[in-house]
């Protein structure tokens, strides 16, 4: 059996929902990174790693980071030609992890948040799941073959396909409300974007390529749920 890892990364941290994640992972090798780092450390959570070059984190939990019993500390140069979360994914398949969950990618800076995105590519060619989660976001790839989401046990009510790279993406949806065959995705339209399910199981068939599957819930403000935009 493969190990899991959860990341938990410098962005933005939704405190329940982080909380659920990692009592939820018990069996896991945990990474903070950087900020993420401190986010734990503040909650009485002990990492097994925490990686990155520690310029968002306080220098006193650096330091205690540095010096504490079963922490492996891999820190790194502020100049460096991969971003800390890129660290850490590489980081999970040196471990031979065969399931990557990301904490903290999303949300603030959107050029992190793309940056996050496309590093799945490198757990999805290492044959690796990655998922990037918050409390309202499931987002993963598919790379060709199939993947069939459940009704029941969907992350929400939503599923959207959008291309990734160079290679051509063609996909088959069935069982949604807005069904396709030999559809090609383009980066230049929003066809795909909100669809939902019709029957109980939807199958996504990709032909090559590379595709972001993000499953997405509405959240709430105020007690009203926020539709679409």
């Amino acid at each position: 059996m493969g190990k899991t890892a959860v990341l938990v990364s410098g962005g933005i941290l939704e405190e329940q929902f982080a909380k659920e994640w990692l009592e939820k992972e018990r069996e896991k090798v945990l990474v903070g990174i950087d900020r993420g780092a401190e986010f734990l450390f503040h909650r009485q959570v002990m990492p097994d790693y925490v990686v990155g070059d520690l310029d968002s984190m306080d220098r006193e939990i650096a330091d205690y980071y540095q010096h504490a019993e079963g922490v492996i500390l891999r820190r790194f140069h502020p100049v460096k030609d991969a971003t800390d979360t890129e660290i850490a994914i590489r980081l999970c398949i040196e471990l031979k992890c065969d399931t990557v969950y990301i904490l903290g990618a999303t949300g603030g800076r959107l050029d992190h948040f793309w940056g996050n995105v496309q590093s799945l590519a490198i757990l999805l060619q290492a044959g690796v799941k990655g998922v990037i989660l918050d409390s309202q976001n499931h987002i993963s790839l598919l790379g060709k073959g199939e993947v069939c989401l459940k009704r029941q046990e969907a992350y929400g009510p939503y599923f959207s396909l959008f291309p990734l790279g160079e290679e051509p993406v063609t996909v088959d949806v069935k069982g949604a409300k807005y069904p396709l065959t030999g559809h090609r995705l383009s980066a230049y339209n929003s066809l795909c974007v909100s669809n939902t399910f019709e029957e109980d199981t939807v199958a996504i068939r990709s032909y090559g390529g590379t595709a972001v599957l993000m499953q997405t819930r509405d959240g709430k403000k105020d007690g009203n749920e926020r539709g679409a935009q």
